[in-house]
């Protein structure tokens, strides 16, 4: 089909939004975390430091969900607008990739390329084997993992660039294999096969702990198995209750034991551990697309991040190394640190809606009103980072 006659997308979706949510601020958490550590705070007085830990430090694998949820979302809006993923419009999807990425990255790139030549703190790179022009170009490249993986980490503005070269180096080759191999069956065991080689490619990383955390293959390994789980979806959308209610109890308990357990899980399962985490995830995806509308009550708030999540992920850090800074400058105790994450998630929200609002929104639609016909540029669609 040609982009003028292709279907609507489905609408947004709040269990995924949920997901993305929680993704969203077990990255933020992750990040303060880093810095003001729950468990040296005063909730270690009645709540285990495991679970404190477990708090601030499953950041990585909130990306890997990220990773499954991206690839769920742009296969099923591809088959949604096309027919099928062997039908899909290379030069209609690189524009709306391009219209989603490029206006934020750049003006990130753009603003920490300031920050640097301004010599503000935080924001300098200073590592031996790095420089202004090596990050830039390895941001706009996709390369920044790579980069970082030789010559260490860069300041943690750039640093949350590094999965957004695992997932746009995916997407450049993804619409070629589709139109290459046409057919769904062909195209669902090589998804399958990338989808299960996750503890091959993480465990043959041994020796460089920055690249094991941010190579490609692993990375690439969640989006494949979202992109399975949207074919599934497109060819066998559970709707019994019963598959729905076993699906979300798998999901659920993946998302449990993994976050929650992981320490304990590795000694049995080692590399394997994270497939208890993509695959579950999966489930819940499937869950999620079989009923739209359904949602937790009280969860709207976690939503709404889950809604901003790129823009709240690309910008987060300033939030996050300011309040370090008045806290660290206040002489504020670190006994009271949880008092410190509230206004961190509160800030990082609205500096994300603030961004979505008033530049992201605006230039994706421009691009898209510029590069697509018309009716394809105003179709609703639920984005991925």
């Amino acid at each position: 089909m040609t982009p003028s006659s292709s279907r609507t997308p489905a609408p947004r979706n709040s269990g995924i939004d949920l997901l993305r949510g929680l993704s969203i601020v077990l990255v933020i958490l992750n990040h303060i975390g880093l810095r003001i550590r729950l468990a040296r705070g005063v909730l270690a007085a009645f709540l285990p430091h495991q679970f404190l830990n477990d708090l601030n430090f499953n950041g990585s694998e909130a990306v890997y969900i990220f990773f499954v949820i991206s690839g769920f979302l742009i296969a099923a809006n591809s088959i949604a607008r096309w027919g099928s993923l062997g039908a899909i419009d290379a030069r209609a999807f690189y524009v709306r990739r391009a219209a989603r990425i490029v206006p934020c990255l750049a003006a990130l790139v753009a603003l920490l390329s300031a920050l640097h030549l301004a010599r503000v703190p935080d924001y300098v790179i200073n590592q031996p084997h790095q420089s202004l022009p090596g990050a830039v170009s390895s941001a706009f490249g996709l390369y920044l993992n790579w980069y970082e993986a030789h010559t260490g980490y860069l300041p943690a503005g750039w640093d949350v660039l590094w999965s957004l070269s695992i997932e746009e180096i995916f997407y450049l080759a993804f619409p070629i294999v589709c139109l290459l191999l046409r057919r769904d069956w062909i195209l669902a065991p090589l998804l399958a096969v990338l989808a299960l080689s996750l503890p091959v490619t993480l465990g043959a990383i041994v020796h460089n702990p920055i690249w094991r955390e941010k190579a490609y293959l692993p990375g690439m390994a969640g989006i494949a198995t979202g992109i399975l789980g949207a074919l599934i979806a497109a060819h066998a959308t559970p709707r019994r209750r019963g598959v729905m209610i076993l699906l979300t109890l798998i999901g659920v308990s993946g998302l449990v034991a993994v976050l929650g357990f992981e320490q304990q899980l590795w000694h049995f399962l080692r590399d394997s551990t994270l497939l208890l985490l993509t695959f579950p995830v999966m489930g819940l995806l499937l869950a999620f697309h079989a009923r739209p509308g359904s949602t937790i009550p009280g969860t709207r708030w976690l939503q709404s991040f889950g809604r901003l999540s790129y823009e709240i992920y690309l910008t987060h850090m300033f939030v996050v190394m300011t309040l370090v800074r008045v806290f660290k400058a206040t002489g504020a105790s670190v006994w009271w640190g949880v008092l410190w994450y509230p206004p961190a998630l509160a800030l990082a929200w609205a500096l994300g809606a603030l961004v979505a609002r008033f530049f992201s929104t605006p230039a994706e639609q421009a691009i898209r009103r510029r590069f697509l016909k018309p009716r394809s540029a105003n179709a609703a669609e639920v984005t991925a980072v």
